[in-house]
């Protein structure tokens, strides 16, 4: 199972399960989350959840063996299938800790940081990795980073693409708690356990509100996403960035 679920005393546990991969997220594994994200919503057992990767990364990001088969038909059907996961994330109506070791690479940013708290490990590296493999951000990755930092700083990390560390991560504002490796999953188990005792209705209230601070919407950003994913899935420097991701070797765009 390449995600899994785990529900004990009013905490879920989504554990990202494919640690072979480093947890690339395959058009499966998005499916399985949304349906997690919507069975979530509907349970009121569960009170707080926890996001993580099994193994010793949280993701490396999308799954590139798969971006080489997209054409701007099947690449926008893709882009449907990662919005409606990333916006029943967002909307989830209950506190969403994000517990993050290892690797966190394109996409995977964009999951994490719809996440309501993130608690990194000491080994946590992040990076907006898009233009390696020549495309654009998703995951609503820009919309949630330009939250975070301001346009400014959001823009250096994606045309870049440089990985950055947990304890950079905390001092730019991201990450709320950078701890020891080995005790990721204590720390966030009690803050889920914190929150989960809390009044939860009322959380789920304030983060509606602190959705309403910004604008464009989520959705109206995804929307322009999901064309600028399209389009930029024809271009040479994305089908030589996959290829040389493959090869192992540095890519070699042209700008077209």
């Amino acid at each position: 199972m390449t995600v899994k679920l785990e529900k004990r005393d009013g905490i879920a546990t989504v554990t990202l399960n494919r640690p072979e991969k480093l947890n690339a997220l395959s058009d499966g594994m998005y499916d399985k989350l949304y349906a997690y994200w919507t069975e979530l919503a509907a349970d009121e057992a569960t009170r707080a959840v926890i996001l993580t990767g099994a193994g010793r990364a949280f993701s490396a990001g999308g799954d590139i063996a798969n971006m080489a088969k997209s054409d701007i038909v099947s690449g926008r059907a893709r882009s449907h299938t990662r919005h409606r996961m990333v916006l029943a994330l967002h909307n989830l109506e209950k506190p969403v800790i994000a517990a993050v070791r290892g690797p966190c690479y394109g996409i995977a940013n964009g999951i994490v940081l719809a996440c309501d708290i993130i608690i990194a490990s000491d080994t946590a590296r992040f990076s907006m990795a898009f233009k390696n493999v020549g495309v654009v951000p998703d995951g609503g990755a820009i919309f949630f980073l330009t939250q975070y930092l301001g346009i400014a700083k959001a823009k250096e990390l994606v045309y870049t693409a440089r990985p950055f560390s947990a304890q950079e991560a905390k001092d730019m504002g991201i990450v709320a708690r950078v701890v020891p490796d080995a005790d990721l999953e204590k720390e966030a188990h009690v803050l889920a356990r914190e929150l989960a005792d809390s009044a939860t209705y009322a959380l789920a209230l304030a983060k509606k509100m602190f959705q309403s601070m910004y604008v464009p919407t989520l959705e109206m950003l995804l929307d322009i996403e999901k064309l600028a994913s399209g389009v930029v899935r024809l271009t040479h420097d994305h089908k030589e960035g996959v290829q040389a991701f493959k090869e192992k070797r540095t890519p070699k765009f042209e700008g077209k």
